[in-house]
């Protein structure tokens, strides 16, 4: 079982990557909320520890913006002590549950086997454009019953695009959908869009990706 650890306090993160190591999980670990979202975007993970207070991006950000990415991993949510507050507002953006600060790390371990044993709450729903077919959960794209390889940006990219399918989306709306709060100029959006119609149009001989001029893109419907 891989397990992400978000804490950027030293001591705190070291009894956690420690003690989880010690049960037999291998453990990552992040210490500012932006990584944890790039590694938990790039990498699968059985459960992620997120706590709140974190430099570059607080766990509320990094929880909302990995729900909104399909990323379904569980997550157990580090709050203050007598934050009532922190706890409902971590499961609206998406934990699944929670530890109080100061935690026992027993208690902790037993919570995280019980999100283990639960999985991931739901089971994403599958896109499907035309003869284009896409697998949140599977991370699975496939045209026509043909397998097609993609990098994870990518396939986060096109997920977003099949999402708002037959809509016009400037390329800012897909910076903030797809990159989030990474700093990044919106004309590698062009950039990729390309790396998708190598990919998913030309291999197949269509042209799913329209360009709308002074907009975005729009991804259509196209079936041989």
């Amino acid at each position: 079982m891989r397990v992400l650890v978000v804490e950027d306090e030293h001591v705190i993160a070291s009894a956690l990557i420690n003690g989880l190591r010690g049960e037999g999980y291998v453990v990552d670990h992040a210490d500012r909320g932006d990584d944890a979202v790039w590694m938990a975007t790039e990498q699968r993970y059985d459960a992620i520890v997120l706590d709140i207070m974190l430099p570059g991006m607080n766990g509320f950000v990094v929880c909302r913006t990995l729900r909104e990415r399909g990323v379904d991993s569980p997550i157990l949510m580090l709050t203050a002590k007598d934050g009532e507050f922190d706890e409902a507002e971590g499961l609206d953006t998406g934990a699944d549950d929670y530890v109080t600060k100061p935690f026992s790390f027993v208690v902790l371990l037993a919570r995280l086997r019980s999100l283990l044993r639960r999985g991931p709450a739901e089971r994403p729903a599958v896109l499907e454009v035309g003869d284009l077919r896409l697998d949140p959960a599977e991370r699975r794209v496939t045209r026509g019953g043909t397998p097609i390889e993609l990098t994870p940006r990518e396939f986060s990219l096109l997920r977003y695009l099949m999402h708002h399918a037959g809509r016009a989306v400037t390329k800012q709306e897909i910076v903030d959908g797809v990159w989030g709060d990474e700093f990044i100029d919106a004309n590698v959006v062009q950039v990729y869009v390309g790396y998708l119609r190598r990919k998913v149009d030309e291999p197949f001989g269509r042209n799913t990706f329209q360009t709308v001029r002074g907009v975005g893109y729009r991804l259509v419907a196209e079936r041989p």
